[in-house]
């Protein structure tokens, strides 16, 4: 074999792999939390609520509701407003507590548009379509959601300072001096 035959095998070679790594995911994930996990996720499962026994058997027990929730699954919305001392009750359907109408008639005055959370979740996988990483990066599955997002993150340290400069109160955050970059 001459030196040119195996300069051209080994492009061939080269590109033959290359190509192989090229395939496009069908929803690229910039952030690899599973990345050497070879264990069930512990987060996904979710415990019921205690069953609960009437004060009297002989009493009648609520009718069967086929295709409706039961009253022992989890409702992590209720649960989380009783937690934080709200009562679960005056949360309405959409989520939004009742006492929020005037907010939320006042945020809709112009209308809303009800495919706006598929538009939006079809401009962020094309984002990440584009920004999938580069070919080494997608074959050890090393995160490329940082870099990614980059552009898209503010600094919370220089917000702070722009709003300190402007006048605007920061009661929330660190005082001045323990305020550090």
């Amino acid at each position: 074999m001459t030196v040119r035959t195996g300069r051209i095998v080994i492009a061939l070679v080269t590109a033959l792999v290359v190509a192989a790594c090229g395939g496009q995911q069908a929803d690229p994930d910039l952030i690899n939390i599973r990345r050497g996990q070879n264990t069930p996720d512990e987060f996904a499962i979710l415990p019921t609520k205690p069953l609960e026994i009437p004060d009297s058997l002989a009493t009648t027990l609520p009718p069967p509701t086929p295709g409706q929730a039961n009253r022992v699954d989890p409702t992590p919305q209720a649960d989380a407003v009783a937690a934080l001392g709200g009562n679960p009750a005056r949360i309405r359907a959409g989520g939004v507590p009742r006492s929020d109408g005037a907010l939320l008639n006042h945020t809709t005055r112009y209308g809303v548009r009800p495919t706006i959370r598929q538009e939006l979740a079809a401009s962020d996988l094309e984002f990440r379509r584009k920004r999938q990483g580069r070919v080494l990066e997608r074959v050890f599955n090393i995160t490329t959601y940082y870099r990614a997002y980059r552009d898209q993150s503010l600094d919370k340290f220089t917000e702070l300072e722009r709003f300190r400069r402007a006048g605007i109160r920061t009661v929330g955050a660190p005082p001045k001096e323990s305020a550090t970059r």
